[in-house]
Formats: structure tokens, C-alpha cells, sequence
């Protein structure tokens, strides 16, 4: 189980990763309609995937049994600020539907391959310590 230290630091990580991914959107919206750049944020996903459990792993300060509810956090805070922010504020990331459209299944992919990868992270773990 988590501490609510723990919560308050994840929830407030996933605040700032939205932001940050929202920002980075909204300035380049260019990067999502461009089919290169766009596959190679595809494919580099699980790069990213990685990177952000490792993330979450030290700001949460998780230990191996809290890795996959901190992602859980993490990824749903983004994803209902994302939820949110599509439905009421679309214009947060501009205003051109095809880059949004884009965008959001580039989200989705995000989210989806961070989950896979604490799915796989937290099993490489129990498979190292059995």
C-alpha cells in the first residue's frame, strides 16, 4: 500500500508530466502531423515507458511491491487531467483536429506502454528475486 506521502508525491508527479506533455503539444503541433515524427514517437515509446516508471520508482520512493500502484497513480492523474482537458479545454493543445486526434492516440499509446512497462519491470523483479 501506499503512504499518502507517497500519493501526494505521485499525484503531483503526474500533474507535472501532463503539463509537460500538454506544453510540449501545444508548442510543437507540427510534431504530430508529421508522419516521421510521429512513428518515432511510436516506436520510442517504450524508451520513454521506461524511463518514466524509473520516474516514478524514485519521486514515489516505491518499493518493489509499489511500483505498479504508483504508475497507477501517476498514469491516472495524467490521464484524467488529459480526460478533462480533451472534453472542456481542447484548446490546450490547439486547435487544428487532425494534431489533436493525433495527439490523443499518442497519449493513449504512452499511457498504454508505461503500464506495460511497470507490468513487465515489477515481473522482471519477481522473477529475479524467486
Amino acid at each position: 500500500m501506499l503512504r499518502k506521502t507517497q500519493i501526494v508525491l505521485l499525484t503531483l508527479l503526474g500533474a507535472a508530466m501532463w503539463a509537460f506533455v500538454t506544453f510540449q503539444i501545444k508548442s510543437h503541433p507540427e510534431a504530430s502531423l508529421d508522419t516521421t515524427r510521429g512513428l518515432i514517437g511510436f516506436i520510442t515509446a517504450p524508451i520513454v515507458g521506461f524511463l518514466s516508471v524509473r520516474l516514478c520508482k524514485a519521486v514515489g520512493r516505491l518499493s518493489p511491491e509499489q511500483i505498479l500502484p504508483g504508475v497507477s497513480v501517476v498514469g491516472a492523474v495524467a490521464m484524467m487531467m488529459d480526460g478533462a482537458a480533451l472534453q472542456w479545454f481542447s484548446g490546450l493543445y490547439g486547435f487544428n483536429e487532425k494534431a489533436l486526434r493525433l495527439s490523443a492516440a499518442g497519449l493513449l499509446w504512452g499511457y498504454g506502454v508505461a503500464f506495460a512497462a511497470a507490468v513487465i519491470w515489477v515481473a522482471w523483479l519477481q522473477r529475479k528475486t524467486a
